[in-house]
């Protein structure tokens, strides 16, 4: 029932006589019982979704379901696209920070008004999704329960702001909805996923694809070639032309995914391509070159239902544009989803700030374009160089460290205010930034990319390029996500380090600053971690003299945590102590075992104890 309603748009005002329903209709609560109350159609969520998309002229959605013994969302339906565009969003915790998940937080419509917005707020699905669309989240709840959410998706050419009739529409829905899952609880109905609406592709002869036998001829004796795509992006039609280009008969193409058709169409960066109409419902283009030094042209354009692909031999590659790889360049996207998805691997093992830096100077550096990089944090109400690499002269950016956050400067403006600054030219940030004129750094070209990380600025990264660069808008989404992930790296960095410092300011404490000199010992220390961490434990060390002898000391205390370091400081204590007063070996071992039972520590220790005689070896 799910796909015959996917074609049309609109849901039904009436059930029909067939099918099995629950809830209200029209959004008005019955006080007939349960029996005889006016029942809607199902399939529920289906039926629902589907009006909702229609009344505001959104092009995709989903409905998520809250799951019943654990916080989290499931996506029950979706609409408009194949559900692996939201694939990585399928099952999502109350707490993530994505719009469903904050709609039902906190009971109130989310709106993300583009691809800039979606990078700064929601870096991680810009990541993933960095495409010109909007979109609107809302919680599907009564006044006493919360049932799940529900987002609809508009193509990039929707204005920046939800209008007050999209708002008032989404809202109702999802009262209604809510209402109606309310009574299919009541009525013992459990709720449960339903078939995805997508318009069912058709896959065969021209004649059956285009509607009529005359209108393939007339597209078969056009001199270009021709495709149609499904959601999916299988190929349903492929006229002779187009065939011929990709060099694969028309019968092998259909059913197939374009950027399968052929070895030399399997690349990320034209699925992307694809991704990007369909998402957008803006046309995309690429350029491909098939082998041996053949150039051509794919222009996509896309509608709700699928792509028409118009593909032509491509211009010269001297006079091409940028819209597609050449060989020897860097692929057609600024950074593809595997470069990111490595990226955000690499960036998970940076353990303190420094490491991050680098990281970034080695990893996102080469793969932005850009030829150097400043890391800012703040301190105190001041801007502090964290880190840099690339530049000739490091007093230029030294400059900056300790500059108050009052300055008008665009690292502190992007650090105060979480809005990401791109300048395309020297020009157009000395005019906005007129400090900038004293200290020239012999780069063009600048974005600075606020680090928010829990909702909070952590620094900026002042990507910086040696020529004249332009910003296209999905350029800027992707550096914005960039910057999501950096931040969260730099979070966890600037809070390891601060254990760090704490860890070798703690062990500084508890073991021996010197060891004592002793005539006949020539004595010598060093304290080794085994393994990256904290650098806590419980192991300890001590030269001891007494009565013209020393004892030596190695102690360890079961664990590597801060009680077992606060331990290992008692028990160092006690077997000095013990020492001093002259007990013997074996007597300060159990002087000190005493020590520890008495203390009711759950740890247990190891020592090893030896008494140095230097005058008799």
């Amino acid at each position: 029932m799910g796909a015959r309603h996917a074609t049309a748009a609109r849901a039904p005002s009436a059930p029909r006589p067939c099918e099995e329903v629950v809830g209200v209709s029209d959004g008005h609560t019955s006080a007939a019982p349960a029996s005889a109350r006016t029942r809607v159609g199902r399939p529920l969520l289906s039926l629902a979704l589907a009006s909702m998309m229609d009344e505001v002229h959104a092009h995709s959605g989903a409905v998520y379901l809250k799951a019943a013994d654990e916080p989290v969302l499931e996506m029950a339906v979706m609409a408009g696209l194949p559900r692996a565009f939201a694939a990585p969003w399928e099952r999502v915790g109350l707490s993530a920070p994505i719009p469903v998940a904050e709609a039902v937080r906190e009971r109130r419509l989310v709106w993300v008004g583009g691809e800039q917005e979606m990078a700064r707020r929601y870096p991680r699905i810009a990541v993933v999704l960095p495409y010109p669309f909007a979109l609107a989240a809302v919680p599907v709840a009564t006044s006493s329960k919360v049932y799940g959410a529900v987002f609809v998706t508009w193509p990039g050419s929707h204005p920046p702001e939800l209008t007050d009739r999209e708002r008032d529409h989404l809202t109702a829905a999802c009262g209604r909805l809510a209402v109606r899952l309310e009574r299919a609880v009541e009525d013992s109905v459990s709720p449960h996923a339903e078939p995805d609406l997508l318009a069912s592709a058709q896959v065969g002869g021209a004649a059956g694809t285009l509607g009529t036998v005359e209108a393939a001829r007339m597209v078969a004796r056009l001199p270009y070639g021709l495709c149609s795509l499904d959601l999916h992006g299988r190929i349903s039609f492929a006229n002779a032309a187009a065939a011929e280009l990709i060099g694969v008969p028309a019968s092998q193409l259909l059913g197939s995914q374009l950027w399968a058709a052929a070895p030399w169409l399997n690349d990320p960066v034209y699925e992307d391509r694809y991704r990007a109409a369909l998402l957008s419902q803006h046309s995309t283009s690429f350029v491909a070159l098939r082998p041996p030094g053949d150039w051509l042209s794919f222009r996509l354009y896309p509608s709700t239902t699928g792509l028409s692909v118009r593909v032509s031999r491509a211009r010269a590659v001297a006079e091409m544009s940028r819209a597609g790889p050449q060989p020897g360049d860097a692929p057609s996207r600024l950074v593809t989803i595997s470069q990111v998805l490595s990226l955000a691997g690499a960036l998970t093992q940076a353990v303190g700030v420094q490491d991050v830096v680098q990281l970034v100077a080695d990893e996102v550096v080469p793969a932005v374009g850009s030829q150097a990089v400043v890391m800012l944090g703040s301190r105190a109400g001041r801007l502090h160089v964290l880190g840099h690499r690339g530049y000739p002269d490091a007093q230029v950016v030294e400059r900056f460290d300790g500059l108050p956050l009052t300055e008008p400067t665009p690292g502190t403006h992007a650090l105060n205010t979480g809005v990401p600054a791109f300048f395309d030219s020297r020009e157009e940030l000395e005019r906005l930034y007129p400090l900038r004129h004293a200290t020239p750094d012999g780069f063009a070209a600048w974005a600075y990319l606020p680090l928010i990380a829990s909702g909070r600025p952590v620094g900026t990264c002042v990507l910086a390029y040696a020529e004249r660069h332009p910003f296209p808008t999905d350029e800027r989404a992707v550096l914005t996500s960039l910057g999501g992930l950096i931040a969260q790296a730099l979070e966890r960095a600037v809070l390891y380090d601060v254990k760090h410092q704490l860890a070798h300011g703690l062990q500084a404490a508890l073991l021996p600053h010197t060891l004592p000199s002793l005539p006949g010992i020539d004595a010598a220390a060093r304290y080794l971690p085994a393994t990256q961490g904290m650098d806590i434990g419980g192991d300890f060390y001590d030269l001891v003299p007494v009565a013209g002898l020393a004892a030596a000391v190695i102690g360890d205390v079961q664990g590597h945590n801060v009680t077992a370091a606060g331990l290992m400081g008692q028990i160092r204590t006690a077997v000095r102590a013990y020492t001093t007063v002259g007990q013997s070996p074996e007597e300060v071992m159990r002087s000190t075992n005493r020590l520890l039972i008495d203390l009711g520590a759950e740890l247990f220790a190891s020592c090893l104890y030896l008494r140095l005689d230097p005058e008799r070896g």
